[in-house]
């Protein structure tokens, strides 16, 4: 294909710009144009009455700068590619404008939106349904380890929206039980996740079944060569809105290491901390799911009270601790990057990274549990011996310092 990027390991924003460069010199015309207006307030966009009163209940009260610069476009109908990290309002940004564009008296389904996970495709059904609830938007979530036939019941009723994850958003269009005939509005969200777990064959088969004239979302926290290949392909005059690197900064987010020095020395730190993460709702992360298992044990054995999700548990299980957690009767949860994107629980304050990621980017995505959008929050970093060089490489990818935890930390949630 003319103009496709090669398949290669992930590049960061630095190089994205050149990346588009060469793309649109490949093909000599412009594809991509840039959209800059911003609205300062949402009722500056002109958005339904109703879709407004559902916003500001949702407690939005100012628009975030993806939001600022994503939600109108995406009204118009344009194709967008939206580039920005983790916590600063992506999710509301899509779910404004498939909102603003429904036709609620046609109850079928007008806006397909896929995501990585169930547990996102869960959270993203939560948001469309809050911020359309005086719309009385129908929203069904189709995805994986649920039952089928509840699934073909809830979408021959009628819906407006589905939201779900690829498998089994495929598997419903396949069957005729979601029928295309009348989408209109496309959205990917996490698209550099969604292609590195190997969805990129099911969404391109997904692109065939749904009509041709389609407006399509791109929303990513970075860009991977993948990423910009299904733009390019399936995109018509797409405008792109990129918050830059050197935006990224998590405003607001108060980000510390501990020296621990050796591996075996990071669970009596942990437990030196337990009073603390027991004030607030905290998550911790771990890089692998039996070191979730272990630390929950070993946390248990001390009598600390703590939750536990990764991705070889069944989804009933998951459901529930998520909703423990949710609901706040758990506070603290134990977890690996399954859990990194998308999941919202507002009253995150804390983030203990007790492992490094072993990737930059999924240190953004990590600590953007805590303090999304406009609220505060904490990062504690535990590094030893061997993670000073990912200390290293974190801070000179996103730009900034991080330093060493002071003595009164919960003076700072």
């Amino acid at each position: 294909m003319a103009g496709a990027v090669p398949d290669g390991s992930q590049f960061d924003a630095r190089q994205f710009d050149s990346k588009m460069t060469e793309l649109l010199n490949a093909e000599g015309q412009d594809f991509f144009t840039s959209y800059d207006e911003a609205y300062d307030t949402f009722d500056a966009m002109e958005l339904k009455e109703d879709l407004l009163k559902g916003i500001y209940a949702y407690g939005f009260e100012k628009p975030s700068a993806i939001q600022q610069r994503g939600i109108v476009p995406f009204c118009k109908g344009l194709d967008v590619i939206q580039q920005s990290q983790s916590g600063t309002g992506k999710t509301a940004t899509f779910c404004s404008g498939v909102l603003q564009q429904l036709d609620y008296e046609l109850l079928d389904c007008q806006a397909l939106v896929l995501a990585p996970t169930r547990e996102l495709a869960q959270q993203i059904e939560k948001v469309m349904e809050a911020l359309g609830s005086c719309l009385k938007v129908k929203v069904h979530a189709c995805v994986g380890g649920t039952s089928v036939r509840e699934d073909q019941r809830i979408l021959s009723i009628g819906v407006h929206v589905v939201v779900g994850t690829p498998g089994r958003v495929f598997d419903m269009l396949r069957r005729q039980s979601l029928r295309a005939d009348h989408i209109k509005m496309f959205v990917l969200d996490e698209a550099d996740e969604m292609l590195s777990r190997g969805f990129k064959d099911q969404i391109y088969d997904i692109f065939q079944l749904l009509p041709p004239k389609i407006q399509v979302g791109v929303f990513s926290a970075t860009m991977p060569p993948e990423a910009l290949e299904i733009t390019r392909k399936f995109m018509n005059k797409p405008v792109r809105i990129l918050v830059k690197r050197d935006e990224l900064t998590l405003e607001g987010i108060k980000q510390f290491y501990v020296n621990v020095e050796k591996e075996e020395w990071k669970f009596d730190t942990l437990c030196d901390l337990y009073e603390t993460l027991a004030i607030t709702q905290s998550v911790i992360f771990v890089n692998t799911r039996r070191k979730v298992d272990l630390l929950t044990e070993q946390m248990q054995s001390k009598d600390h009270t703590v939750s536990a999700t990764h991705g070889d548990m069944d989804h009933k299980t998951r459901d529930v601790i998520m909703h423990e957690f949710r609901s706040g009767s758990s506070r603290v949860l134990i977890t690996t990057d399954l859990l990194a994107r998308g999941i919202d629980v507002q009253q995150v304050s804390l983030v203990i990274n007790y492992d490094l990621p072993t990737q930059p980017e999924n240190y953004l995505h990590r600590i953007g549990r805590s303090g999304r959008f406009g609220r505060k929050g904490v990062a504690i970093n535990f590094v030893t011996k061997d993670d000073e060089r990912m200390l290293s490489d974190i801070q000179s990818f996103y730009n900034m310092v991080i330093e060493e935890l002071p003595a009164n930390v919960a003076d700072l949630l």
